[in-house]
């Protein structure tokens, strides 16, 4: 069973800093989106990432390494204020914001030689999608059903149609696409499992991260680290993962999770 995960928290929050409805939004939530800070955003009585780490926790994790920017001491605040007893949080640098896969490798020291899952800090994901997870063996990818995100998500199913295709055989990968235009939504068709970099790893997708090349926009991808392992499992998933990327976000969220129980 898996018991380590990488949380994605590096990200420059480019669309969460730009201004949106941010009429509803409190002193502290106003002060982190215009900061770009996602996975800090106070969500209710906590942060987004305290959600995500307690469904961690819950699914077995017991160790979380944060992918965060050099300047992370709010960071290092808020763990320290948050005093985990069910896992323990550690922090990987990545010292540029040069995509995914480039955050991922510089979790490589942190992570060791044992197999983990990656997540990101801006979404939250259903408990049993993290449980599946855990209990895979090899590198794998959460293929998430399109009716049950566009049902059970606050992600508008335009949006939605822009997230990366798994194509897949015998749920083992077989191709990805990311930002699908029309044509190519038709080819993989509306059952094709849709990513929401929900992933388990062993130690070689580091290698993998450091062997891609960057894609047009400039940034090492996930989607092309991923590729480039041989025998990737598709895990079948269904339910709704909730996404903190823009201003507009925020209350959806926190209406969301309003009940939710968070430990750590």
């Amino acid at each position: 069973m898996i018991n380590t995960a990488v949380i994605l928290a590096r990200g420059l929050g480019t669309r969460m800093r730009a201004e949106g409805q941010s009429s509803s939004l409190t002193a502290g939530q106003a002060a982190a989106a215009s900061l770009g800070y996602k996975a800090l955003m106070p969500i209710g009585a906590h942060r987004l990432i305290d959600y995500s780490l307690s469904a961690l926790a819950d699914a077995g994790v017991t160790r979380a390494v944060v992918v965060v920017a050099p300047e992370h001491e709010a960071f290092k605040a808020h763990v320290r204020e948050l005093a985990p007893s069910r896992l323990r949080i550690e922090f990987a640098v990545q010292d540029e914001a040069l995509g995914t896969a480039n955050a991922l490798a510089s979790a490589e020291k942190a992570v060791g030689e044992e197999p983990f899952l990656m997540v990101n800090g801006d979404n939250l994901y259903p408990l049993e999608a993290l449980e599946a997870m855990t209990h895979v063996s090899g590198n794998a990818i959460a293929g998430f059903e399109r009716s049950s995100l566009v049902a059970q998500s606050n992600i508008p199913a335009e949006r939605i149609a822009a997230f990366a295709l798994i194509r897949h055989a015998d749920n083992r990968l077989i191709g990805m696409i990311e930002k699908p235009s029309e044509a190519e939504l038709a080819e993989y068709g509306e059952s094709a499992p849709v990513s929401m970099n929900l992933f388990a790893f062993e130690p070689t997708v580091f290698e993998a991260c450091r062997t891609i090349k960057p894609s047009a926009r400039g940034e090492y991808e996930i989607v092309d680290a991923v590729l480039a392992l041989e025998n990737v499992q598709v895990v079948p998933v269904s339910g709704g993962v909730l996404d903190l990327s823009r201003r507009d976000d925020i209350a959806d969220v926190e209406s969301r999770v309003a009940h939710v129980s968070v430990r750590l």
